[in-house]
């Protein structure tokens, strides 16, 4: 089903060579300035977090953490039999009424906050406690709209050894701004792409530009690291993986996403079709009643093929897609 595209392991982490050609603490200035007038995600709030001011990601001045630790729930070239080095960060700057993790990205109150506070030297320590565990790579999930502090905590945890693989595992809801800055850091780009349909995003995203920035947050993604190579031992060190979650009576938005990402983006394309959407947070019968069901078999089949007839053939080996082997 999927030929391995054999990775060069001698080439990556790709931040060692940004870090030896001194651009490093170039980026960490850079990062900094971003957070004066926030533009660190296409929310455009345009706060000053470094006086640790917000708005829609209720982050300032520090990134907040909900959680880290192996995880070995991710994609099989991710987790391999130590786990992915997960990182995740409270909060979102997109509020989808179905998140599945509502209470870590969305809180109930607009003034309240999730998770703990995480200054630069605290953030580059988890990245080195997950490489000691013998994690495979540092997993940064909801990466978003704290790219300026990962920054900030790259050159602590480089200097003290670490030497993983960076993912950068996101909704897609990125400005170009961070995604430059990230440029030369980042190994494998994960983002998912939830919408095509303004409406849909608009609906159940609360960001109805959300589907034209995804597609260009994928192709700058694409530009810089490319179709998802993966070593001898079918791990993942370079690349683009992309996930898209199926959702009840939108067969056709996914067949729209599958097609532009064989045809503009790449027939090699990795990706994860996900079946594992279950009615949460604000979806019940009288709210979003729409989404108050499971995803029919039917309709996932349906996507596998659409996904198949766009030309895409790189599927993550989940037991999903065992009827294609």
């Amino acid at each position: 089903m999927d030929s391995l595209v054999k990775g060069d392991t001698h080439t990556w982490p790709a931040y060692l060579h940004v870090r030896d050609s001194g651009l490093l603490e170039t980026k960490v200035a850079q990062a900094r300035e971003m957070l004066r007038e926030c533009c660190v995600c296409p929310r455009d709030c345009g706060v000053n977090r470094s006086e640790d001011k917000w708005a829609v990601c209720k982050s300032g001045r520090y990134a907040r953490v909900g959680s880290y630790g192996p995880h070995q729930g991710e994609e099989d070239c991710l987790r391999g039999l130590n786990g992915s080095g997960t990182i995740f960060f409270s909060h979102c700057n997109l509020r989808c009424v179905f998140c599945q993790n509502w209470d870590i990205s969305q809180r109930p109150s607009k003034a309240e906050v999730s998770g703990s506070a995480t200054t630069a030297g605290q953030l580059a320590n988890m990245m080195l406690v997950l490489q000691s565990q013998g994690c495979h790579n540092i997993n940064f999930v909801t990466p978003e709209h704290v790219v300026p502090q990962i920054v900030e905590a790259l050159p602590l945890a480089v200097e003290k050894g670490l030497r993983l693989p960076l993912v950068y595992n996101t909704s897609a809801f990125d400005s170009l701004e961070s995604l430059h800055l990230m440029e030369g850091l980042v190994d494998i780009y994960m983002p998912d792409f939830k919408f095509w349909d303004p409406e849909l995003a608009r609906r159940y995203l609360k960001a109805v530009r959300y589907p034209s920035v995804a597609r260009e947050s994928i192709r700058e993604m694409h530009r810089q690291v490319g179709d998802l190579q993966l070593d001898e031992n079918g791990l993942a060190v370079r690349g683009v993986l992309v996930r898209h979650l199926v959702m009840p009576g939108m067969a056709a938005d996914a067949e729209r996403v599958f097609a532009f990402l064989a045809g503009e983006i790449s027939p090699d394309t990795y990706i994860n079709i996900m079946d594992q959407y279950r009615p949460a947070f604000k979806v019940s019968a009288t709210n979003y009643a729409e989404l108050n069901c499971s995803v029919r078999a039917a309709e996932f089949s349906r996507a596998i093929q659409a996904a198949l007839a766009a030309g895409l053939h790189r599927f993550d080996e989940q037991r999903s897609f065992a009827f294609l082997r």
